[in-house]
């Protein structure tokens, strides 16, 4: 049996997932191929190799950056791939892009079973009744789903997806590359305790909050304040350095920019916490990066991934993203000596072990026998 794995892009994330699934496929006799829109794209610019993979990743687009590249082209080609590799059955990263429904068109056609990633919660955005009613109906066309955790679970429920066609286990990361052990010979750049986020420069990201709260904390902490290190790079970067101008924090605030996976270690290495301040966040993978070296994590309650890693005063806090002295407090609190911060650190590492590439093979492979079952 032949399974295709559709993303947009493969970066580390999904280079990790796609790794695991393959190594369950050789078990089972199964025949795994990833597809990718393109090679690269603009707003995940990551420098992954997929040359460790021989042929088993196709790269519809090639020598194009997929937002520079016309819609009917992509579907033209990826159609023209799928109709090459005939897979068995196709598992589809979301629904939003043509081009992801062009693919479960073609599986429709071809009457092949199809798998939906869904990491899409209720409260992502404002919903519409006819816009709920639309996506029922194309939600009902997959045979089974992979889902990140418990609310992308309740909200493909709630649009007519049956519960034991819903398996977990999407949003994962390779655990390993971050592991406390492979970080500690790493130089610390900053030299001073720090506070660490990671993030692209747009609104959703919440980054002006934060460094408003983050002012506040240094007013009440002084020169005992802990740095904030602010990585990543986005349209929102020149009000994001006015901000930090205005309140006077350019010697406390760390800008190093976008940066590959290898070159955020050092950060993750020596950070005395994460926090992800966003106001809607489908998951934050970036969460499960910080846990998996270690580190104590402030979440906003916004971010997917809040319900199922966070575990309040053990691995580390959640919070309101829109309420600054909330933040303030446990900034205060997790840089103080009140808090067992190793403690919280080395839970947060057991934790995430639960959400490791293993999982995501796992889940994947208990929905396409979900999915072929019910052929």
């Amino acid at each position: 049996m032949k399974v295709a794995v559709l993303f947009a892009n493969f970066g580390p994330y999904h280079l990790a997932r796609f790794g695991s699934f393959q190594k369950y496929c050789h078990q089972l006799g199964w025949q795994a191929v990833g597809i990718e829109l393109a090679r690269q794209e603009i707003e995940y610019p990551w420098e992954t190799e997929i040359n460790l993979f021989s042929h088993s990743i196709i790269s519809v687009i090639q020598d194009q950056k997929l937002e520079q590249t016309k819609g009917t082209i992509l579907v033209k080609k990826l159609i023209a791939t799928l109709d090459q590799i005939k897979p068995d059955i196709v598992a589809i990263s979301g629904y939003a892009r043509p081009t992801m429904l062009a693919s479960l068109l073609w599986s429709l056609w071809h009457k092949k079973q199809t798998i939906l990633f869904s990491e899409s919660k209720e409260d992502d955005a404002n919903r519409s009744w006819w816009q709920e009613k639309f996506k029922s109906k194309i939600i009902q066309l997959y045979q089974a789903a992979l889902v990140g955790g418990k609310p992308h679970q309740k909200y493909l429920e709630k649009l007519g997806m049956r519960a034991e066609a819903i398996f977990s286990g999407y949003d994962v990361v390779g655990n390993n590359i971050f592991s406390p052990s492979n970080l500690q010979h790493l130089p610390n750049l900053i030299n001073r305790p720090y506070f660490l986020t990671v993030n692209r420069f747009i609104t959703k990201k919440n980054l002006l909050f934060l460094l408003t709260t983050y002012a506040t904390y240094c007013q009440k902490l002084g020169d005992r304040a802990w740095d904030l290190v602010l990585c990543g790079d986005g349209e929102l970067r020149p009000q994001i350095e006015a901000k930090i101008a205005q309140l006077n924090l350019q010697h406390k605030v760390h800008l190093p920019g976008f940066l590959q996976q290898e070159e955020l270690l050092p950060y993750f290495a020596h950070a005395g916490c994460f926090i992800h301040a966003s106001t809607t966040e489908q998951w934050g993978l970036v969460v499960n990066e910080a846990m998996a070296a270690g580190l104590p994590v402030l979440v906003s309650n916004r971010c997917g991934c809040f319900e199922d890693l966070v575990i309040e005063g053990v691995n580390g806090f959640g919070f309101d993203p829109h309420n600054s002295q909330q933040l303030t407090n446990l900034m205060l609190q997790i840089s103080s000596e009140n808090v067992d911060r190793q403690k919280m650190g080395q839970a947060a590492l057991e934790h995430i072990q639960n959400f490791s590439p293993e999982y995501f093979a796992q889940g994947l492979t208990q929905a396409v026998k979900y999915a072929m079952a019910s052929k």
